[in-house]
């Protein structure tokens, strides 16, 4: 079953839209949705690596403009949309912890926590509510998360095909790490400022 799955994801990364739905997940990812960009990322590069560094820098400024978005709900929709984001992951009862944060050390929270498993709807709704700096928001954002993407497609180009092997065989168990990892970011994002 597993196999099929894979196979069916790999044929899906080599198709004509995979690189707008690349895009269209990363994107969504910044700002609201919970999957992240690389469960399409990783068979993408792997199905075509001479690609790697055009996906991973699709997947970064995508992240970027879907981080844009989140930064607005939390400066301009905080009240409805981005409160409810928030307590859905766990911060509304950190809000001043995370502010007071922000004041001194917002640069490295939004540095670290782009590398992370943390959802990065979190780091990008709270700057927009504690009203960071747009440009140096922007920038770490482009930083952060070209690192993750681009040091993901660097790995996966580079040892491309052992990783494709042990995947094929074992892509049951690659979909329940990844899970696992969502599941651990939500639950780092929800306990940890």
């Amino acid at each position: 079953m597993f196999n099929r799955l894979y196979r069916w994801t790999l044929s899906l990364a080599n198709s004509p839209h995979a690189t707008w739905a690349l895009a269209a997940i990363a994107f969504a990812e910044s700002s609201f949705f919970p999957i992240p960009p690389d469960t399409i990322l990783v068979p993408m590069v792997l199905a075509r690596p001479k690609r790697a560094f055009f996906y991973a820098l699709v997947a970064t400024l995508a992240s970027v403009a879907g981080g844009i978005l989140g930064y607005a709900i939390g400066a301009l929709l905080y009240e409805t949309l981005g409160k409810w984001l928030i307590h859905l992951y766990g911060y509304g009862s950190r809000v001043e912890e995370v502010r007071a944060l922000y004041a001194h050390w917002g640069w490295a929270f939004i540095l670290i926590k782009g590398m992370t498993p943390i959802p990065f709807k979190i780091v990008t709704i709270t700057s927009g509510l504690l009203a960071y700096s747009l440009p140096l928001f922007i920038l770490l954002s482009l930083i952060t998360r070209g690192a993750r993407f681009f040091l993901e497609a660097a790995l996966l180009n580079r040892y491309g095909a052992p990783i494709n092997g042990l995947l094929e065989k074992y892509f049951g168990y690659f979909l329940l790490l990844l899970a696992a990892a969502v599941i651990l970011g939500f639950v780092i994002a929800a306990h940890l400022a």
